[in-house]
């Protein structure tokens, strides 16, 4: 299942980018910028700023599921299945309420892709998966690599990295970058923030070196977490020491994914302020050139 498919990227791997968004994440990170991603399965997302007044179109689609209350409406989402999303999926005329994720064929996720191969021949990019975990849907994930890569067509996967290596492994050949998260490498803060375990992480980052596969690191930078002097020199060592890598990323903590969990009924546990540090910053590329690491800040 697919939530989202972005045409003309230039920051999800090298050139211009197709990007194709893949539900279901085996982690429960706080910052988490796309929520909706998290489940395997359709979630409806609401807006009540664009909920028209006195319009009953979803009641009247759903009615187990949507109650018109006075101060807006109120959605039992633990009654939505498939029975009641489909009829939910266009009945919204302002999109204030909206059905997150769909099924589609790899013939038809192919289709979107192949419309700009040339742009990717021209500007040496390609197809990125990304998520949610594209791994937590291991024959699709695999399937769409493997087409692309017949269409000659580069391939880029943006990661967690936490699933069993078995999910991984028959990509491998397939993949050509993998952009990978190291969040962290303690296993306590890990297990604290992302609700999984750094040493599966950190496992399958060493079986991918071993592999022999081109990897970026990410490094998500957020504060109370890892947007510490310690926890980054930690990171960016593993990294250089025992993945051989060569780039690095900082991703500097930002906000602007807050409203997704309100249009989700879900509370926003993360720092409400953006990370505003530039001498860390700046500590965390220095580190990285001492390790020599070639290091990258990313908004």
């Amino acid at each position: 299942m697919i939530f989202n498919i972005q045409r003309y990227s230039t920051h999800d791997g090298p050139g211009i980018r197709t990007v194709v968004f893949l539900k279901g994440c085996s982690l429960s990170c706080r910052w988490c910028q796309n929520p909706e991603s998290r489940a395997r399965t359709r979630e409806v997302l609401f807006d009540p700023r664009l909920c028209l007044a006195g319009c009953d179109l979803c009641q009247h689609a759903a009615p187990t599921v949507i109650e018109r209350a006075l101060d807006g409406l109120m959605i039992h989402r633990e009654k939505l299945n498939d029975e009641t999303l489909n009829p939910l999926t266009h009945c919204c005329p302002t999109q204030a309420l909206s059905v997150c994720g769909e099924v589609k064929s790899v013939d038809e996720i192919m289709a979107t892709v192949l419309r700009d191969k040339p742009f990717y021949d021209r500007s040496s990019g390609g197809l990125t998966l990304s998520g949610g975990e594209p791994f937590m849907n291991p024959l699709l994930a695999q399937a769409l690599l493997a087409a692309s890569h017949q269409q000659h067509i580069h391939t880029a996967v943006e990661t967690c990295l936490h699933v069993p290596w078995r999910y991984i492994e028959p990509a491998l050949p397939f993949v050509d970058l993998f952009l990978a998260d190291l969040k962290h490498v303690d296993e306590a803060a890990f297990q604290r923030w992302t609700g999984g375990s750094a040493k599966r992480v950190l496992d399958n980052l060493k079986r991918l070196a071993q592999a022999g596969k081109k990897m970026t690191i990410r490094v998500p930078l957020i504060p109370g977490f890892n947007a510490d002097e310690a926890s980054i020199k930690a990171i960016t060592t593993f990294a250089a020491d025992e993945l051989h890598v060569s780039d690095i990323h900082f991703l500097p903590y930002h906000t602007l994914g807050i409203n997704k969990y309100r249009l989700l009924g879900e509370p926003y546990t993360a720092p409400e302020k953006p990370l505003d540090a530039p001498q860390l910053l700046a500590f965390a590329e220095d580190f990285a050139r001492q390790k020599g690491l070639t290091a990258t800040l990313r908004g």
